[in-house]
Formats: structure tokens, C-alpha cells, sequence
């Protein structure tokens, strides 16, 4: 009888398997299919899963938060003020950029985003559990000198480096509830720098993309995705990349991280620290979430009137929920 046999099979498995091989298959699958039709699957995914993602990052961020700030109250309030204050002065951008050069506009806003998240940072440490971050004003000062030097590549930089905030958010939240998945899920993780390698492989060398259509999708498209900033490279290359890593980002929060994160479903709210406050806050709480659920029905109903439109002022406004995952992953520190 071999050695194997007499292992329980309970400690034979290896812990998180399945969950890392279904992310696995998730990243392989949007690849091959972004690497093919990545206009056309970019408008698909967009449309389907633009405002669910949101709605279930807006779920799980409430189910995290504490029912009172106590002594996080400053950490609370300047997150707050950095999220809607940077949302609402991006646009912005375009109206002042009439009175002044627009890449000195874009570079004051950016030198106000990485102060927000420099003290954030600083606050964050003197938190507990806390952490040396002496670290954080000089980098933040390299970076500032950076965007006056050249305002866009910071920009471009969180339109990639956004989607992989749900993945670190992700590992966090294996952290809390199934700790022995990790090691396999990192494993796991490999697989994005590989799908990544094979878009260059077979996209690097590859035409631009066609900017015929009817309504200019595929050249907003692609300017979204960098074509007008990083030239000479292949916008086919660069829309699969974006819409590639996207389809990775709106998988973990509409289906991995709900999967493993939530104690229960979506519309019972006993898991919200917030609800359990009283009656009013409980009422409340279903109110922004029943108010969520009609924004994505409105956004479904919008993008089938004018994708072209909606799509522009959605990915304007879903700044903010981009810069509300800062400080919600600090605190997951």
C-alpha cells in the first residue's frame, strides 16, 4: 500500500485549489477572447458588468467599514473629502483647461491626489496595526516633481493599475476568511504576467486597430487604453491589454471576492456593522443599496440608448469608486 494511501484525504488536497484554478481560467479565458475581438469585447463587458462591479464593491466596502469611526475619525473624514473632492474636480480639468496650459491643470491635480494619499499613508501607519512610513513624503515628492515633469504618464499609469487593486484587495480578503488558499491563489496569480506575455507575443507587431464605425467606439476605445499617449505601439496590443485586465477586475468583484467576502447574501444587511446601529441607519444602509441597484438598471438602459456617451461620462464618474479603494485598502493593511 502506498504512503498516499494512508493520508486522509482531507490533507491530501491542496487548500484553494479550485478557487485558483477558476481564477486561472477566468485570466486565460479573457485573454484569448480580448486578444481576438478586443473592441468588441471591451463594449460587452463594459455594458454588462460596469455597473453590477460596482454596486458589489459598494456591498463589500459597507460590509467592512465599522459602525462608528472612533479614533479613525480623522482617517474617515480625509478619505471622504479626497474621494469626492478629486471626483468632482476631474472634469473640471477640461473647463479651466480654457484659462491655463491643460498639462499644468492635469499636474495640480494630480500633485492633490498624491498628497491625499501620502497622508492617508501617514495616517494609516499611526493606526493600528501600525507600520513605519517615514517612507511616504519623500516618494510623494519624487512623484510630484515627476507629474509637473510630465502630467499624463500618472494618469495612464492607475488606468492599468487600477484593475489590479481588486486582486490585492482579493489576497486581503483570503487573509481574513480562508488564510490556507493564499499560498495556492498567489500561485494562481502567475497566470496574469503570463496572459500578459502572450498578448505581446501575438499583438506587439500587429496593426492598429480599424477607427471606422459608426459612432468613433474604437478610437475612444483606444484612446482610453493609452493610443494617444504611448505611440507606436499597436492599439490592438494595447485595447487587448486594458480590456483583458478589466474582465480580470470585474470577475474578482462580481464573483470571487462576493464568493469568499460576503457572510451572507447581498441584500441581507445583519452583516453591515452600519444597519445594526438602529433602525434609521439600517434603513439607511437598504436605501443606498436599492438606490445602487437603479443606478445599474438606469446605466443598462443608457447604454443601450447611447453606449457611446454613457460610456465617456461613466468612466469619468467611476473615478470614484477607483479612488474610494485607496483608502478602503489601506485599512486592509
Amino acid at each position: 500500500m502506498s504512503v498516499a494511501a494512508n493520508i486522509p484525504l482531507a490533507q491530501s488536497r491542496v487548500p484553494g485549489l479550485a478557487f485558483a484554478a477558476s481564477f486561472t481560467g477566468i485570466a486565460i479565458a479573457a485573454a484569448l477572447v480580448s486578444g481576438f475581438i478586443p473592441v468588441a469585447f471591451s463594449i460587452a463587458i463594459v455594458f454588462l458588468f460596469a455597473g453590477p462591479h460596482n454596486w458589489f464593491e459598494a456591498r463589500y466596502i459597507l460590509g467592512r467599514l465599522p459602525a462608528r469611526t472612533g479614533k479613525l475619525h480623522g482617517f474617515f473624514v480625509l478619505s471622504a473629502c479626497g474621494v469626492v473632492g478629486l471626483t468632482i474636480a476631474y472634469p473640471a480639468i477640461g473647463f479651466l483647461s480654457r484659462f491655463a496650459a491643460v498639462g499644468s491643470v492635469l499636474a495640480l491635480w494630480n500633485t492633490a491626489f498624491l498628497v491625499w494619499v501620502a497622508a492617508l499613508v501617514h495616517l494609516r501607519a499611526n493606526t493600528n496595526p501600525r507600520f513605519e512610513a517615514g517612507w511616504i513624503w519623500p516618494v510623494a515628492l519624487l512623484l510630484v516633481a515627476g507629474v509637473w515633469l510630465n502630467p499624463v504618464v500618472l494618469n495612464f499609469s492607475l488606468v492599468y493599475l487600477h484593475p489590479v487593486l481588486a486582486l490585492v484587495l482579493l489576497d486581503r480578503e483570503l487573509t481574513r476568511s480562508h488564510r490556507t488558499w493564499r499560498p495556492t491563489y498567489r500561485v494562481a496569480l502567475l497566470s496574469i504576467p503570463a496572459c500578459l506575455a502572450l498578448l505581446y507575443w501575438r499583438l506587439a507587431d500587429a496593426p492598429d486597430l480599424p477607427g471606422a464605425d459608426p459612432f468613433n467606439l474604437t478610437l475612444t476605445i483606444a484612446d482610453h487604453a493609452g493610443a494617444g499617449f504611448l505611440e507606436g505601439v499597436s492599439t490592438h496590443f494595447l485595447v487587448a491589454v486594458h480590456t483583458f485586465l478589466e474582465m480580470v477586475h470585474y470577475a474578482a468583484w462580481v464573483v470571487l471576492i462576493p464568493l469568499i467576502g460576503l457572510r451572507s447574501w447581498p441584500w441581507e444587511l445583519r452583516t453591515i456593522p452600519a444597519s445594526r446601529r438602529s433602525g434609521a441607519w439600517a434603513r439607511g444602509v437598504a436605501g443606498v443599496l436599492l438606490a445602487g441597484l437603479g443606478l445599474v438598471l438606469i446605466l443598462w438602459v443608457c447604454f443601450g440608448l447611447d453606449y457611446g456617451t454613457t460610456r465617456s461620462v461613466y468612466f469619468t464618474v467611476a473615478l470614484l469608486h477607483v479612488l474610494a479603494e485607496i483608502p478602503f485598502l489601506l485599512r486592509m493593511l
